[in-house]
């Protein structure tokens, strides 16, 4: 959740998307037969729905958005109400615990992050709708890896709601006058910022951070290296393999006098490189159609491009990592049909295309990204990086545990610093990551 949930800011996107008509809207989920299998044995259809959704910065436009979805439901569904409740997004992970053991005071539908849903599903708080999600007309245009982020052994534990990904930025400017080329290897990549250190030493080549771990495993994944190995909840780490180790190697080469010294961008994680990038102090960034609104704010405006990160052949995309947020109904609801059709309307193109025009949230439908993109033109290369192909993080609830001890981004540390090599280092990550995997069987 932590690298998942993005840091989207508020501000309106300067062309609007048009919006769907809200009429159509009750039409867009296939409404499931009334079921009774959820833990509470109840599916009562009148009531109070309660829905917490995560507070943004400037929620304004979130909240209208979803007002207008209440609205029609409650139209829709006569005798049923829905409450809406925004939680801060750092409080989280204790609110939905609690809820999970207090189904008294729990709430019908939640927002999570897609990295938190194995986790989820192991503390038994997430009802499986398979059933309905199959049942679910919008559903088979759902992208492959946006599906994943919601299933578990092959069950299926909620929608896609939105989805983050990151490309490369870089300083127009700055490249018209050293004459360089955009890049199109990730080799290409590393002597380009070279180049441009060289000539302007008070500029970092590429911002990169020893704490930015969904900047570096692009660097992984695209010399064929991975995570980890395994499924269904059996996993091993493959983090040391000669693949991900060259991977590695090539991300931690950028830290350095002739690039990002280590003794300053060691500790740096995403946020921080977007920020130095937007600053002026680098030519480059990876970064995420999130940090659009940041990079627009900045010193660069009007003086950078976005093209999708290259691989190690030319003409291929490096995989990214694929963040976004969820919307799952509690096991414990009450309410299982309206909580379904509520997620599902939530959840929708209509919704997800007014959710991009209100706060930038890239839809998780392949169509609806491509209408979107043909709309707003920053969106084009993070679209396409998406039709390249992404990746997400092991299907396990041991995932959390690994994040949350910093086990990658002490690896990189590790290496840039000089204190461990990249095999030693990688091999040690490669231990604690084992170690979470075994802990939860």
């Amino acid at each position: 959740m932590k690298h998942s949930v993005r840091s989207v800011r508020s501000a309106r996107l300067v062309a609007s998307v048009a919006a769907l008509a809200l009429a159509g809207l009750t039409a867009t989920a296939c409404a499931p037969e009334t079921s009774d299998n959820s833990s509470s044995g109840k599916d009562e259809q009148t009531g109070t729905l309660r829905v917490w959704l995560f507070q943004e910065v400037g929620n304004a436009p979130k909240e209208k958005v979803v007002t207008s979805v209440v609205d029609a439901f409650e139209k829709a569904h006569k005798g049923a109400e829905v409450k809406i409740e925004y939680i801060p997004v750092e409080t989280r992970a204790q609110r939905i615990k609690a809820a999970f053991n207090d189904p008294k005071s729990a709430p019908d539908v939640i927002e999570y992050g897609n990295t938190d849903t194995a986790g989820y599903v192991a503390d038994g708080g997430l009802l499986d709708i398979s059933k309905e999600f199959a049942a679910w007309d919008e559903s088979s245009d759902t992208d492959p890896t946006a599906r994943q982020s919601v299933t578990v052994e092959g069950k299926v534990y909620g929608a896609p709601f939105f989805v983050g990904v990151r490309a490369l930025y870089y300083r127009t400017d700055i490249f018209k006058e050293l004459g360089l080329e955009v890049p199109k290897t990730l080799a290409e990549l590393t002597e380009t910022a070279h180049a441009i250190r060289a000539a302007k030493p008070d500029l970092y080549g590429i911002a990169v951070g020893g704490a930015y771990t969904y900047g570096a495993m692009p660097f992984v994944w695209a010399n064929g290296g991975e995570l980890a190995t395994g499924r269904g909840g059996s996993y091993a780490s493959a983090i040391d393999s000669t693949a991900a180790q060259k991977g590695i190697k090539a991300y931690t080469s950028l830290f350095g006098d002739d690039n990002c010294p280590a003794a300053k961008c060691a500790g740096m994680g995403g946020n921080d490189s977007v920020t130095a990038f937007a600053a002026g102090k680098a030519g480059m960034v990876i970064g995420g159609d999130f940090s659009h609104t940041a990079v627009e704010a900045g010193k660069v405006k009007g003086k950078y491009a976005v093209v999708p990160l290259p691989g190690v052949t030319a003409g291929s995309v490096a995989p990214a990592f694929a963040g976004g947020n969820n919307l799952g109904v509690l096991n414990s609801t009450s309410h299982r049909t309206l909580a379904v059709q509520l997620m599902e309307q939530l959840a929708s193109k209509q919704t997800q295309t007014e959710l991009f025009d209100a706060m930038g949230f890239l839809p998780t439908f392949a169509d609806t990204r491509a209408v979107v993109a043909k709309k707003e033109p920053f969106v084009a290369p993070f679209v396409k990086t998406l039709a390249a192909g992404t990746k997400f993080v092991p299907a396990s609830p041991a995932w959390s545990q690994i994040d949350s001890s910093l086990v990658l981004p002490t690896m990189f540390q590790e290496i840039v610093s000089g204190k461990k090599d990249v095999a030693a280092a990688s091999a040690d990550a490669a231990k604690k990551m084992d170690d979470a995997f075994g802990s939860v069987g």
